[in-house]
This record gives structure tokens, sequence and C-alpha cells, in this order.
């Protein structure tokens, strides 16, 4: 399986994602702490793969 370009190296599986996540809410914690239902889906999306950056 290639590299999906879309997201970082660090980031290729849902797993990765999910940790990729959990570090950004750890080191600014208003994402995790007041992140309201939309944020929460988006993050959601980020990690499942749907949500496509910039190309």
């Amino acid at each position: 399986m290639a590299p999906d370009v879309r997201f970082g190296p660090y980031a290729q599986t849902p797993t990765q994602r999910a940790r990729v996540l959990q570090q950004m809410q750890a080191i600014v914690p208003s994402l995790h702490k007041k992140a309201p239902a939309a944020a929460q889906l988006l993050y959601a999306r980020y990690v499942a793969g749907e949500v496509r950056g910039r190309p």
C-alpha cells in the first residue's frame, strides 16, 4: 500500500491518526475540552481518513 500524501508520514493509518490527534489535544487542551459537536465530528472524520488536506 502506497503512503497517502494527504496525511503526514506518521499518520498513515487510523490508529496513527488517532495518536496524532491525541498528541495535539495534549498540547492544546482546548481542542478536546471545549470541542463542540461539529469539531468532534471533524476529528472523527480525520481519524477515519475522510478529511482531505490541501493538495
